[in-house]
């Protein structure tokens, strides 16, 4: 797979960070090497996985400084599979300094992944519901875009300034960014809006829009306050059977655009 994905909305509360969690685990059940980084200063990814964000000595805003390298933040994930590279508040100080470097603070996160980026086959990065350096920072270390989206009535709307940004940062900086795929999170299909915004998607995006559906589901919400991903919660629930296709869905797609590079570059 060898891909850096960061999974990102503007928007909070579509289940960003919960996607992030839930298929790093997904795709570490599959025996790919992962490694999820949270870009996010609330934590909660770190958090969620059974890391306390307030004791871990470093964290990807030292790496985004340049105090260590990325290699020396890592964290092992027992529950999980996975190594984490975790966040913390002080990513909100990081952004501010990043904002004041002269030069190049928009690839300090591509710079500081080139050590360990022939490590893993698959880095996800939680980025903040925000398009801030932050953010940038993970698009221009990325290969693809994930974005998770609730199907309401907005929700195209702001699809269409992440997808600008996508194309500003392609044209200027990353020129092999794409979306490799939109995911409909938290979805009610006993709900018309969502039905009719679902259509709506396909008619945009078409093939980039996963076939899996993550529905709304208790054990996906509850297993953060485990601190673990809802895989190592309840392996059966509707919400893990969820994300282990839609590992299954990205495994896929990639098989067949290696078995057909040049209709996928065409």
């Amino acid at each position: 797979m060898k891909r850096v994905i960061a999974i990102t909305n503007q928007k909070g509360g579509v289940g960003k960070t919960t996607t992030a969690v839930n298929l790093a685990a997904s795709l570490a059940a599959t025996k790919r090497r992962v490694l999820l980084i949270d870009l996010d200063p609330q934590g909660n990814t770190t958090m969620g996985v059974g890391v306390d964000k307030h004791t871990v000595d470093r964290t990807s805003a030292g790496v985004l400084l340049g105090e260590y390298e990325a290699a020396t933040a890592l964290v092992g994930v027992e529950q999980g599979g996975f190594t984490l590279l975790p966040g913390s508040d002080e990513l909100t100080a990081a952004e501010v300094g990043l904002l004041a470097v002269p030069s190049g603070r928009e690839t300090r996160l591509r710079e500081a992944l080139k050590d360990i980026r022939g490590l893993y086959d698959v880095i996800l990065i939680d980025c903040p519901p925000a398009l801030n350096m932050l953010t940038v920072n993970a698009l221009v270390a990325a290969d693809g875009v994930l974005v998770p989206m609730q199907c309401e009535y907005y929700a195209l709307e702001g699809l269409s300034a992440l997808v600008n940004t996508i194309e500003q940062i392609r044209a200027s900086i990353n020129p092999e960014l794409e979306i490799t795929g939109i995911l409909r999170t938290m979805y009610d299909a006993r709900n018309n809006l969502a039905t009719e915004v679902a259509a709506q998607l396909i008619q945009h995006f078409g093939d980039k829009v996963f076939r899996t559906i993550i529905p709304r589901n208790v054990r996906l919400a509850e297993a953060p306050s485990f601190g673990r991903p809802v895989l190592f919660h309840d392996k059966d629930s509707r919400g893990a059977l969820a994300y282990l296709a839609l590992a299954g869905e990205m495994l896929r797609r990639d098989d067949e655009a290696a078995a057909h590079p040049t209709e996928e570059s065409g």
